[in-house]
């Protein structure tokens, strides 16, 4: 069997990293934006390798093998006989989400989300002169939806819901009976259905991804799904996703509201998709088991820390951490001055809490332990 080496360390400063290059301080170690320290799959590195031998890059379409491969995947996953023209090639989700609150809200209307939620959720809706209503997830043992604070919230001007799916960045793996009751909630409202599932491979427990459109002919008419392999395979950067949209009128009028202001996929991010998809399943499946482990040593470390919690983290490679007991009143400046760059909980519209991407080296998150510990000891 093939071995990888996730204990690698690769040096990613002085690389234009956003993740790497954010600080100053070179001492401050970042645990923040959702990408990978981990090197891509062989197999990728190789597919880009070929394409940049050929030697030309012009504008290209979306390789007949990727959308084989894309469909295979979708397949063997979930069982899901997606059609190729239901599948809808654009560079990220952040776009997508953009194009959503475009093609299904008209303006005087609202996009309604959860928090905490990732960010771009937040943003996206009054960036595209869209009202925004958000509703609170409730957190008791792990974090749920409050469907009674979720239907209440809902008035005549709501159209669209954006939905994460796992959930960044609770880690949740939503089971089919909460993912069936929000097509519910959503039938009975009539709202449109944006479901980020980018995550969807990462699943660290037996849980299983329940894709949003599967639960029932009625969410597949009202579901718009994103998908990617760039958490996957650490590929963010070559922007290459897709949008599945099996109702023919969401998908046109989603092309409709792309068209001109969305780019084209680059030639290399279609290349390394392909290869992902088609060869990538081996170095996912070493890569959870790294990332199960670097979660226990998070999870094991925080239950000894008094003044922060979290719950389990379930998929994704991002840790949610309560550190309101703390009493900080800037919490992310507080863990700096430690040497830990976190994303702060009010990006996801909830302060005191913490994000912490684990994706990285086991060596780092034990260093980061190290000072996590000593910054908390300094407040009490």
């Amino acid at each position: 069997m093939t071995s990888f080496d996730f204990d690698q360390p690769i040096d990613r400063t002085g690389t234009s990293s956003v993740k790497w290059d954010r600080y100053a301080d070179p001492e401050i170690l970042p645990l923040w934006v959702a990408d990978t320290d981990f090197k891509s799959p062989p197999a990728v590195i190789e597919a880009l390798h070929r394409r940049t031998d050929h030697g030309v890059f012009g504008y290209t379409t979306p390789p007949p093998e990727l959308v084989e491969e894309v469909q295979s995947y979708l397949e063997r996953r979930f069982a899901w006989e997606v059609q190729s023209d239901w599948l809808v090639w654009i560079p990220g989700l952040v776009s997508a989400l953009s194009v959503c609150c475009r093609a299904y809200v008209e303006r005087g209307e609202s996009v309604l989300t959860t928090t905490p939620i990732y960010s771009p959720f937040l943003k996206c809706p009054p960036a595209m002169d869209r009202e925004l209503q958000t509703v609170p997830l409730a957190l008791n043992h792990r974090w749920e939806f409050d469907w009674d604070r979720f239907e209440a919230a809902i008035d005549p001007s709501s159209r669209l819901f954006l939905f994460c799916s796992p959930h960044n960045p609770c880690g949740r793996t939503w089971d089919r009976a909460e993912v069936e009751r929000l097509v519910e909630v959503s039938e009975r409202h009539d709202l449109i259905i944006c479901s980020d599932e980018i995550h969807n491979d990462l699943l660290l427990d037996a849980a299983p991804h329940v894709p949003t459109a599967l639960v029932s002919p009625e969410a597949a008419r009202r579901t718009v799904t994103l998908m990617a392999p760039s958490k996957t395979y650490n590929i963010a950067g070559l922007a290459c996703s897709f949008a599945i949209i099996p109702d023919d009128s969401l998908r046109r009028r989603f092309q409709r509201a792309a068209a001109m202001i969305v780019p084209h996929i680059n030639v290399l991010g279609y290349a390394a998709a392909q290869a992902a998809y088609q060869h990538g399943e081996p170095w996912l499946a070493a890569q959870l088991d790294y990332l199960r482990a670097g979660r226990d040593l998070i999870e094991d470390a925080v239950a000894g820390i008094p003044g922060v919690t979290m719950t389990h983290v379930e998929a994704t490679y991002l840790a949610w951490l309560d550190c309101r007991d703390l009493g900080l009143e800037a919490t992310a400046a507080h863990f700096e001055n430690f040497g830990l760059g976190f994303q702060a909980g009010r990006e996801f519209g909830l302060a005191g809490f913490m994000r912490w991407n684990f994706g990285t080296t086991h060596a780092n998150t034990r260093e980061a332990l190290v000072r996590f510990r000593r910054a908390c000891d300094a407040v009490r």
